[in-house]
């Protein structure tokens, strides 16, 4: 396993590592959890992905368990969680059960600490950023839960580079802990924010980055190639949205094209995207959200991938997407 350090602070994270989205609570059962975790820990993995959202909680009460049942040394792994959504969800939370302000963050800490059954974070993102909240209300609250030993560093999930630039204004205006990782979006499809609009942010007060979504929601595993099979990710109830998005006619022909040259290559579909997005130095880690073992335990071999992706091969996976983003000139 290789790691790196989490932007510009002294954490080193996995290159890999597990998430629970749509799978702990939901896609697979308890036992299978308990395997990937486990095989995970064995290959490396030093860091384990979840949020209040996933499962309305049931994700980091399984994770937990399997914490407490593994006995795991506690300063051999990096757990996280993340809140905004509130656990029933935006549309049937009440408006002290959810988004940014110090009553929810402080109370959505300590709702992760007991379903973890742990005494700290590691990592404590804002989920989204919420246009209700001062800014200043924000950091000073994940500062003061830096402070109290129940998290040790925290950061954002899907905001923007201002946002992010403004959350490292008010921490530096009043001495505080600004967030040190972003957890984007990232995969051959899903570009724009990770290579372009950070680019100054990973040079000036550095930026992290664990990355979710790297297989598009299995579009990138070439699956989808020959029609719709049952019993994937993109078939579960409520995530319609999700599937009219990831299934278009375009991005599918494009597919075709890229599993044709990872065959070339040796290799597999899965592999190629994955590996594409470690070979971006600005990936700090790549979370996997697989739901069986043999899935996982190939999905490792990437790591090797990744160093067969020479600049000549990056060009033609480059020709085949055309869809670089553009840089706006400074």
């Amino acid at each position: 396993m290789e790691y790196k350090r989490l932007g510009k602070s002294g954490l080193q994270v996995s290159r890999l590592s597990l998430g629970s989205w749509l799978t702990f609570g939901k896609q697979i059962k308890n036992n299978i959890a308990e395997d990937l975790m486990t095989l995970a820990y064995e290959k490396g993995v030093n860091f384990f992905d979840n949020a209040e959202a996933y499962a309305g909680g049931g994700s980091e009460e399984i994770m937990g368990d399997i914490l407490k049942k593994k006995g795991w040394s506690r300063d051999s792994y990096i757990v996280s969680s993340k809140t905004f959504w509130g656990l029933k969800g935006l549309q049937d939370s009440l408006p002290t059960q959810k988004g940014l302000h110090r009553k929810h963050l402080v109370e959505a800490c300590h709702g992760a600490l007991k379903r973890f059954k742990l005494d700290y974070l590691d990592l404590f993102y804002c989920h989204r950023a919420d246009k209700n909240v001062p800014i200043e209300e924000v950091v000073w609250t994940m500062h003061n839960l830096v402070q109290q030993g129940k998290v040790l560093y925290w950061g954002t999930s899907e905001w923007s580079a201002q946002e992010i630039m403004e959350a490292h204004m008010v921490a530096k205006q009043y001495n505080l802990i600004g967030p040190i990782v972003e957890q984007p979006q990232y995969n051959m499809f899903h570009r724009d924010k990770v290579e372009v609009e950070f680019a100054q942010i990973y040079k000036t007060v550095g930026l992290g980055t664990t990355i979710w979504s790297p297989l598009a929601s299995g579009l990138l595993t070439g699956k989808y190639n020959d029609g719709f099979p049952e019993g994937t990710r993109l078939g579960i109830n409520g995530l319609e949205w999700l599937k009219d998005q990831a299934l278009a006619e375009e991005k599918i022909n494009k597919v075709k094209q890229l599993t044709k040259l990872a065959s070339e290559l040796g290799t597999s579909m899965p592999l190629l995207a994955l590996a594409w997005c470690l070979k971006n130095e600005n990936v700090s880690t790549v979370i996997l959200g697989a739901s069986k073992l043999n899935q996982l335990e190939e999905n490792f071999k990437s790591l090797e991938v990744k160093e067969s992706l020479t600049k000549e091969i990056m060009e033609q996976i480059e020709s085949i997407l055309d869809n670089k983003p553009i840089a706006p000139p400074f």
